[in-house]
């Protein structure tokens, strides 16, 4: 039983959190040595924006997972220090009568990047893969017609030259459920609590379906799923911005800088998550 309401975490949530869903690690990665790695890694990132400004270049990063997954941090230290005005979070809320008329991709298109820009997403098109059948926003049809088109949806900004990421953070049950008993107890972050977490708290099974669909049917060679153990926060942002950085031919590369990719933690697709 867990009772998110209760002050006093359970003794098999906090023992299993960090080891959830079989994570290879039984500490968080130093912080020395993450704070260390994360400013060389941004520096790296301040060389890819001044490369976009001089030669136009788009990068688009759509970042998903479950709730708590950790998808705002990871956002946040990727662009941490690049120039807000060309570095661009994109978090939409519902979408309005007028949208919820339109062609589904349309609002999302509408902030797609201009030359020179990087734009982070912050959820994206995928709710219709994730949060929209499960919580019954969209119909059947609406589901299985998003994961047919998707994956030509996304070879449109590919071919038009935008370099495309698209990052699910996966977390194991126990630290979800850690991540939002900290929420609910915290006076600092207790906003970042919906009604809508409580209500996912009872449907993980569900999701988990969905995620498993969505990666099988829009994973492809021209926009593949990066999938990235987040059970340790650190090491999840210190891989992302590692992946977005071996991937893009900017000015001033330092790969001795930017490392090697965690093959323990950093997969590709649904052979990433599948037991």
């Amino acid at each position: 039983m867990f009772d998110i309401d209760d002050p006093d975490l359970p003794d098999w949530v906090k023992d299993e959190a960090f080891s959830s869903d079989g994570y290879p690690y039984k500490k968080k990665l130093d912080k020395d040595e993450y704070e260390e790695t994360l400013e060389a890694l941004q520096i790296e990132l301040v060389k890819v924006q001044s490369w976009l400004g001089e030669t136009g270049k788009r990068v688009i990063s759509v970042f998903e997972g479950r709730d708590a997954a950790g998808k705002g941090g990871s956002i946040g230290a990727t662009r941490e220090y690049m120039n807000p005005r060309a570095a661009r979070i994109v978090a939409l809320p519902k979408p309005t009568d007028t949208e919820r008329g339109q062609w589904y991709y349309q609002r999302y298109v509408d902030h797609f990047p201009t030359s020179g820009e990087f734009i982070l997403f912050d959820r994206s098109w995928y709710n219709r893969a994730g949060v929209e059948p499960v919580m019954g926003f969209c119909t059947p049809e609406q589901h299985a017609h998003f994961l047919e088109e998707t994956p030509s949806f996304e070879r449109m900004p590919v071919k038009e030259g935008i370099f495309f990421f698209k990052f699910w953070l996966n977390i194991g049950r126990e630290m979800q459920l850690k991540r939002f008993h900290d929420r609910r107890h915290s006076k600092l972050k207790a906003w970042k609590l919906s009604p809508m977490d409580i209500a996912s708290l009872t449907k993980w099974d569900d999701y988990t379906e969905m995620r498993d669909l969505m990666l099988k049917e829009t994973h492809t060679s021209h926009a593949p799923w990066t999938v990235v153990r987040a059970n340790d926060k650190r090491r999840a942002r210190i891989n992302v911005i590692r992946t977005i950085l071996t991937e893009l031919p900017y000015t001033g590369k330092d790969k001795s800088v930017i490392g090697e990719l965690d093959e323990a933690i950093v997969g590709a697709g649904f052979d990433a998550v599948k037991g």
